[in-house]
């Protein structure tokens, strides 16, 4: 019978050893996935509206367009969000997951080996079936393994779903890296532009101060009446009015780069306190071709992964309908005496192949398929829609780009102008030529159109950060992994 056993248990191996090396080439069943091409112009609608060069742009330029910008405090700013932003490190975290998830998905291809032991000492009942009280003791120790047979795909869909899902998380990172660049400088930028602002306020807050007391002067010797000199005060406290928003607002800037460094408001003002001019865009911009600029951009490919993940779960529950096939066996020792635990006769085995097949279920399983062929459709819509909103986001930051250049090169020569009108204006009232109606309008003129150029500037160097995050910027490719 040993020997027979033994025939048996080398047949049975012989025959699924070579099943087994044939799984692999076995095509699993469900949809095969085709990274989906993309059709777009292969022009931006708005490349003739501004100062673009329609070369490619160069990626490590792309990769950290910051520098483009010619400023070290943002240079220091951007490294300090890489190096410890909150939201990127949780991004990081979710990657870390989902390769874990992966290697949990890749280990069913394997198969299991269990090792277990026991050993009981046990006393029958004196009125049981043997008629008298029995002591028995038992000793057993061996190895339980079994592989399944992944003959119709379905643990290799699920790989294949999670291999997609890590790199759909490695994509959400840069994705949340570009953001993070993005905002950085978009909030630095802003903190430039409230320190113009209001160093402009106290400019013309020491020209009204000089007015106020010269009409001051003035009334007190008998030369003009009261009415100048209230107007130059309420001027005065208007534009004196407006420096505690200024101020708020560049304090909110403060927190905010604070908080995107990985710091506590208040951190950076040693970094961020002296004041410094709102960085200035380089004369040309290289913006591609519209395929380029959506390769680039980690949220497109993000949206490929997804849709990639959700083709495999449609391969994987579909796997479901067919059997399963184990190879399981046991060997081991086993034993009424510790002593004859490990003598050569106390070993026994099995070996065998085990089925498994479904036969009823109401339909789960096909109603499972039609959820992840829903799932699939759902995430293809996704994947245009990313599409379609990034040529939005290019094209919308084009034209906003070329269109603020254009509106502060008006806004340059309106300020000169409204210089040249104000010293006209002073000069004119001194000379007892015009009231001071003439005078308060053109500083009023002059303030605005001051702020309103400092508030271009400041949209002139956002639109640019908008456009290069919207261009695929912000991130660079991390070094291929094969887990």
């Amino acid at each position: 019978m040993g020997s027979r056993g033994c025939t048996l248990g080398k047949t049975v191996v012989w025959l699924f050893v070579p099943l087994s090396l044939t799984v692999a080439s076995c095509a699993p069943v469900g949809p095969p996935y085709t990274a989906p091409e993309i059709h777009v112009s292969g022009r931006w609608q708005a490349q003739d509206a501004g100062p673009w060069d329609a070369g490619t742009p160069d990626a490590a330029t792309l990769a950290r367009w910051w520098n483009t910008l010619d400023d070290p405090v943002l240079t220091d700013v951007e490294s300090r969000v890489l190096e410890a932003n909150k939201d990127l490190k949780v991004a990081v975290a979710r990657v870390r997951e989902a390769r874990v998830v992966l290697g949990a998905q890749r280990s069913g291809l394997f198969p299991t080996l269990n090792a277990a032991g026991q050993a009981f000492r046990q006393r029958s009942s004196a009125h049981g079936t043997m008629g008298r009280a029995v002591d028995t003791e038992f000793y057993q120790a061996g190895f339980d393994a079994g592989w399944e047979l992944d003959l119709f795909g379905g643990t290799r869909r699920a790989v294949e779903a999670a291999r997609a899902d890590w790199q759909a998380a490695e994509a959400a990172r840069d994705a949340v890296q570009a953001s993070l660049m993005a905002e950085a400088a978009l909030a630095y930028v802003e903190l430039r532009t409230y320190q113009e602002r209001l160093n402009l306020t106290h400019q013309n807050i020491a020209v009204q101060e000089e007015t106020y007391a010269l009409n001051l002067s003035r009334y007190q010797a008998g030369l003009i009446d009261e009415l100048a000199v209230q107007q130059s005060l309420y001027n005065l406290e208007y534009t004196r009015a407006a420096v505690a928003p200024l101020e708020a607002g560049l304090e909110a800037a403060k927190n905010r780069l604070a908080v995107l460094t990985g710091n506590e408001p208040g951190a950076l003002e040693s970094l961020l306190g002296e004041p410094r001019p709102i960085p200035t865009v380089p004369p040309r911009v290289a913006v591609g071709i519209p395929a380029e600029a959506l390769r680039n951009r980690p949220d497109i490919r993000q949206a490929e992964r997804n849709l990639a993940a959700a083709t495999a779960r449609i391969g994987q529950a579909t796997a479901d309908l067919y059997p399963t096939f184990r190879l399981v066996g046991t060997i081991g020792l086993e034993s009424l005496r510790a002593a004859d635990l490990w003598e050569w006769a106390s070993r026994f085995w099995t070996i065998g192949p085990a089925l498994q097949w479904r036969l009823f279920d109401a339909g789960k399983i096909r109603w499972t398929i039609e959820i992840r062929t829903a799932q699939q459709e759902q995430a293809f819509v996704r994947y245009e829609s990313a599409l379609l909103q990034a040529l939005e986001e290019v094209e919308n930051a084009l034209v906003a780009f070329a269109k603020e250049q254009r509106r502060l090169e008006q806004l340059e020569k309106a300020v000169a102008a409204a210089q040249r009108a104000a010293f006209r204006a002073r000069d004119r009232y001194q000379a007892g030529l015009v009231d001071f109606t003439d005078v308060l309008d053109a500083q009023r003129t002059l303030q605005n159109f001051q702020d309103e150029r400092a508030q271009s500037r400041g949209a002139v160097t956002a639109h640019l950060i908008r456009l290069y995050k919207a261009l695929g910027g912000g991130w660079q490719p991390s070094p291929v992994e094969n887990p």
